[in-house]
């Protein structure tokens, strides 16, 4: 069984472990010192050894603490290739939003890039890597079918879905690959979305006037 411990920084973070102790940290966030302290101490508290980095797209938002895993624990983003040259452009894009020397923290480029379909292995549990662009080119879902859980970023939320009017956005792109989860993930699978509340696939289904396909 895995354990999901979710942070609420600029976005969701979360640390998704088993008995083994090890884990996966995904969109690491913390933007202030506080919340990096508190991160750090979970995964010390829980005796827990990270030994994955993902992100589920490549807004900063998302990755503000990329610098803290990679010191901490010598670990890496893992991202879509889709989302390749967005972060290349993430150092200005922070200054853009900052302002020059306003964000005092390494901007982390990923050293290796996902692809749809990858496995994503931690202990005696795996993640599947589902591209789901959209949102951003390489927005991806990580799916645990043994324990009908997915994080699904900025794709899909609790009523809502993920903007597609942002820059490289493509609203064409977010409504098929909402199409496909909704056809994919089982009824009973728990969402843990990139902001807010989980919910799950079935509520979404019945709930989430955007995704009310006729299927």
């Amino acid at each position: 069984m895995i354990q999901i411990r979710r942070f609420q920084f600029s976005a969701n973070c979360y640390v998704v472990s088993d008995d083994t102790g090890e884990c996966v940290i995904i969109d690491p966030c913390a933007q202030y010192r506080r919340q990096r302290e508190n991160f750090k101490h979970y995964i010390s508290k829980e005796r827990l050894k990270p030994v994955r980095c993902l992100l589920t797209h490549g807004h900063y938002d998302h990755l503000l603490s990329c610098d803290q895993v990679r010191d901490e624990y010598g670990l890496f983003p893992e991202i879509h290739h889709g989302d390749k040259s967005w972060m290349a452009r993430m150092q200005t894009r922070i200054e853009e939003i900052f302002g020059p020397g306003v964000f005092q923290h390494d901007v982390v480029h990923p050293q290796r890039f996902l692809d749809d379909g990858e496995i994503i292995q931690f202990g005696h549990h795996q993640l599947k890597v589902i591209h789901t662009p959209g949102h951003s080119p390489g927005s991806a879902v990580f799916y645990c079918e043994e324990e009908k859980a997915a994080f699904t970023g900025d794709t899909l939320f609790k009523e809502d879905i993920g903007r597609s009017d942002l820059l490289f956005g493509w609203e064409p792109d977010l409504m098929q690959s909402l199409k496909m989860l909704t056809n994919l993930l089982p009824d009973d699978c728990v969402l843990w979305p990139g902001h807010d509340m989980e919910s799950t696939m079935g509520y979404e289904k019945l709930n989430n006037r955007f995704i009310q396909f006729d299927r």
